[in-house]
């Protein structure tokens, strides 16, 4: 079993609808969500837009791979409606934006380091994301990046 930390955010349609749905799915199809932060309202990052953004923070008991569990949110986001990710580091207005944060291996809780094409552990930008890092906080205090 392994704890897995994710960030949600949507800025399009019904927003809390979009996390109360992707909250489902991540139970049905990751794990079991084992706590979740409050939903915060921030302005988009990394690009500009008229459409704020609601993000949250989960944490996951997982007996999912890694690699497995960035399928699964993908498959979960595709299913949600979004269409594109990020290309070419332009951001866009989306309707759910699942990441992958820190993944922590076995009863210890060991860090997972991973640096691939298709994901990097831990998430290489979260400590410069105020609306991943402050609901992170919320649901693991003694958090610290390695």
């Amino acid at each position: 079993m392994a704890t897995l930390y994710l960030s949600l955010g949507t800025n399009l349609g019904n927003r809390q609808n979009n996390l109360d749905s992707a909250l489902t799915l991540i139970a049905g199809r990751v794990g079991t969500v084992v706590s979740a932060s409050d939903r915060i309202e921030t302005e988009p990052w990394g690009f500009e837009s008229r459409n704020s953004f609601m993000n949250m923070a989960v944490k996951v008991e997982t007996e999912l791979s890694p690699i497995e569990a960035l399928h699964a949110t993908q498959a979960i986001e595709r299913e949600l409606g979004r269409s594109e990710k990020t290309v070419n580091g332009q951001y866009r207005d989306r309707l759910i934006d699942i990441d992958l944060l820190m993944y922590l291996s076995g009863a210890d809780a060991v860090p997972v380091s991973l640096n691939t094409a298709e994901l990097t552990l831990p998430h290489p930008l979260m400590r410069q994301r105020g609306f991943v890092m402050k609901p992170l906080l919320q649901i693991a205090p003694e958090f610290v990046n390695p």
